[in-house]
């Protein structure tokens, strides 16, 4: 019987240009040429859900990488350069940020190293959640708050580390907030390997060496230790880091639904009264029309058809409603989400503060406490101007309902309606409340007329919303307010650091936008630090690339690059296959570079070495190697392929066991590399081994197999078709069972025939899409609402 057992296979519409499995789940996500990710399970390649490409986000995916718990995806857009953190439960974005260059490369890696200090850190981590009470949900959000709480995962580091154009690297703790940016690195990046102890990061780059020549695949080893010697402290500075990134996001939404909560038809009087005064014959001013009629309870004809004609009495009790609602609305908001999200981003640049405080443990990493002591006091004028904003809905709200009774009233006397006895007495008091009303809101302004096109200004919550650089068109008045002339005239305590400075001309947007810049800016300097302190520790020159390579597929390509945590392990899988047809490369360096591994560089011959089993008749034919994946620490997965020109090349899926590769025999076989000349030009010194791949292989029959995804953790591989849109998945781990073939062939009997047609002609004919029709319906029946439980 076949190894391996299928379970899936699939003709799809679109050119997949990067596929991945999931680290925990039988899930795995794929990324097609037009910018669509989808997320498929294991069983029968049945879709989960998917994601279209947008405007607003980007079309070019060029990378992609799992969070190491499989909760979070992670890809990268050239087109728009950015990052997309998208939550595997359904196809939304969690968070995403912006990069200087589109990302070439991504990984995702999770330390593995255990102490003490660690371990206690990790039980006192909840300590935030005893001292802080929880954030509210926010409305019409209530998953959105949970979904940000998400983006946190697991205490224990986790990194991810993006590789791009001119060599520049990133490293993102927890997906969320960078904390290294390494510079230095010459070429563009091809693959990339943070190692699971922080001591080294693997980076494959193709270097440009001229604009005439071929590219060089070059490798570099980077001294990472850092990270490795301060873990304790990278950990708690990363974690509050994400803490403080989270709680920004959640400030944003909580103003975004203040914004949402804001109603265009608040600006309704504005509106009305600038066309009154456009159109009135009178040189009488709005404010006297309406000063008159609460003194006399007389109005002008003009004023009465825009009362009775254009603002009516129903739609003056609508606006009212609609006034008190929204104003209600925004000031629960205010008072709790964003006050709560301000209280807790307090407590976490307090404590980074103190930490920042603690020069041994933190300065080597960048930690700076002045700049943290100017986000927090941006923090603070942040939450005057939130409070300004209380003030003024509160003010509002009381001149508002004031000012629609007495309105509402003169309105009923007008059209000679029954006025209820409650709102029919009006007292002295209220006369002049109003009054003060009018007085204050109802001047013109006709210097607002090319800001707003309107020359009133009555409604004056909303411009505390605008995201603009503008000042307030009507800002508060501070005239007679003591504590502030009294600021104002002390000339030395108008820098006092115990002062948090007021913007009475901004709005809200424009203070969060500067208290986010603070912040973004002061922690940005560790990343820099840390950026600088990572150097170059080892790099070879491996092989000449070439200029026309497909950019498509590069994804997919060799060089492979794989971290072996238990024994602190860089592997590099390569192929230089105009130099050595029938041979694959590992290199493996130690992630401590001031230690030396044995086998540093060995090639595998495959040779014929299938030959017997596969093909009897044939006693020359070689294999190459077309792709290779480590499937977990022990094994590599390859796709092998016929080198003869013949008709009908076998395409092989087989396990490669690193143990018939590091043998007794082979131990004591070492390369004596020269440092001056690339490695295909020594390629004939590499000491080279035979292996035997007994039981472990499986002819991929009808399929011109070139790239392969596997996962040794949940023991399954798919295996991809030249042409980009033919997929089969394997369980690994188990061997084919002629019986259930025959129930699976019984089951599909009716199809077998045109289906076998489709991947045949397929198969012969890369750019043929004859099934991309089908393909489309197959995955629109299926269950997109699938259970993602493991």
């Amino acid at each position: 019987m076949p190894a391996f057992r299928q379970v899936g296979e699939k003709q799809l519409p679109q050119e997949v240009i990067f596929m991945a499995w999931s680290p925990k789940r039988d899930l795995i996500v794929l990324a097609n040429k037009i910018g669509e990710v989808l997320l498929h399970r294991l069983a029968n390649f049945q879709r989960v859900w998917s994601l279209p490409p947008s405007e607003s986000t980007g079309k070019e995916v060029t990378a992609l990488a799992w969070r190491p718990d499989g909760k979070i995806l992670a890809f990268g857009l050239a087109d728009t350069k950015r990052v997309i953190l998208c939550d595997v439960e359904k196809p939304e974005s969690l968070h995403s940020f912006s990069v200087d260059a589109p990302v070439t490369y991504m990984h995702w890696m999770e330390v593995t190293e255990e102490n003490r200090v660690l371990t206690s850190f990790y039980n006192a981590e909840d300590e935030s959640n005893l001292l802080l009470p929880k954030l509210p949900a926010l409305p019409k959000n209530e998953e959105k708050s949970d979904e940000i709480m998400k983006l946190m995962g697991d205490v224990r580091l986790n990194a991810l580390v993006l590789g791009g154009n001119a060599g520049l690297i990133e490293i993102y703790a927890y997906g969320m907030y960078k904390i290294a940016t390494v510079t230095g690195v010459s070429g563009s990046c091809l693959a990339l390997c943070l190692s699971s102890d922080l001591k080294s990061l693997s980076v494959i780059t193709k270097v440009e060496v001229s604009p005439e020549s071929d590219p060089e695949i070059t490798y570099f080893q980077l001294d990472t230790s850092l990270l490795s010697t301060y873990l304790p402290e990278v950990t708690r500075m990363a974690r509050k880091f994400t803490h403080i990134s989270t709680l920004l996001q959640y400030i944003k939404l909580s103003l975004t639904c203040m914004c949402e909560a804001w109603e265009e038809i608040l600006m309704q009087m504005d509106s009305r009264l600038t066309k009154f005064v456009q159109e009135k014959n009178t040189n009488t001013s709005v404010q006297d029309e309406f000063m008159q009629l609460l003194l006399w309870g007389k109005a002008s004809l003009e004023l009465q058809a825009l009362l009775m004609n254009q603002l009516t009495v129903k739609g003056l009790k609508k606006l009212g409603q609609s006034m008190e609602s929204s104003y209600s609305s925004i000031q629960k908001l205010v008072i709790s989400h964003l006050q709560s999200g301000s209280e807790a981003l307090l407590y976490h640049l307090s404590e980074l503060q103190g930490m920042a405080s603690w020069k041994e443990k933190y300065e080597s990493l960048g930690l700076d406490a002045t700049g943290i002591e100017e986000a927090i006091t941006a923090m603070g004028s942040f939450t005057l101007k939130a409070n300004e904003l209380l003030q003024v809905i509160d003010s509002s709200m009381k001149n508002f309902k004031a000012f629609f009774r007495w309105l509402y009233v003169a309105m009923l006397r007008m059209s000679e309606d029954h006025v209820p006895p409650e709102l029919n007495k009006m007292t002295q008091k209220d006369i002049t409340f109003v009054a003060d009303f009018l007085t204050e809101h109802f001047n013109e302004a006709p210097e607002l007329y090319n800001r707003k096109g309107k020359y009133f200004n009555v409604e004056r919550v909303g411009q505390y919303l605008k995201d603009e650089d503008d000042d307030l068109v009507s800002p508060p008045n501070t005239e007679g307010n003591q504590w502030f002339n009294f600021l104002q005239n002390i000339n030395h305590l108008k820098e006092s650091p115990l002062l948090f400075p007021y913007y009475p001309k901004k709005s809200l947007h424009f203070v969060k936008r500067r208290m986010e810049g603070i912040i973004d800016q002061c922690l940005q300097k560790p990343a820099d630090v840390i950026g600088k302190s990572v150097r170059q520790a080892f790099c070879m020159a491996l092989y000449k690339g070439t200029k026309s390579e497909d950019s498509t597929t590069q994804l997919f390509r060799l060089p492979f690059l794989w971290n072996d945590k238990s024994s602190n392990l860089h592997y590099v899988l390569f192929t230089m296959l105009e130099n050595s047809i029938s041979k694959i490369y590992i290199l493996r360096r130690h992630t401590d570079i001031s230690r030396s591994t044995n086998n540093g560089i060995l090639a595998v011959d495959f040779g014929n070495i299938l030959n017997s089993s596969i093909n009897d008749s044939s006693s020359t034919s070689f294999y190459s190697c077309l792709d290779a994946h480590f499937y977990d620490d022990e094994t590599i997965t390859v796709i092998l392929a016929e080198t003869l020109e013949q008709e009908g090349k076998e395409r092989i899926l087989a396990q490669l066991p690193l143990s018939s590769i590091y043998t007794e025999k082979n131990r004591e076989l070492e390369f004596s590399w020269n440092s001056g000349q690339r490695l295909d030009e020594q390629c004939d010194d590499i000491p080279t081994c035979s292996v035997a791949i007994e039981g472990q292989w499986r002819v991929l029959e009808n399929m011109k197999a070139q790239y392969v995804a596997v996962n040794g953790i949940r023991k399954v591989s798919c295996v991809l078709s030249s042409n980009l849109r033919h997929v089969r998945v394997f369980e690994m781990d188990v061997e084919d069972d002629g019986e259930a073939e025959e129930e699976e062939e019984e089951e599909t009997a009716q199809h077998a025939s045109a289906d076998q047609e489709e991947l045949d002609q397929s198969a012969d004919n890369p750019e043929d899409g004859i099934c991309a029709g089908s393909a489309d319906l197959a995955d629109e029946t299926e269950g997109h609402g699938s259970n993602l439980d493991a």
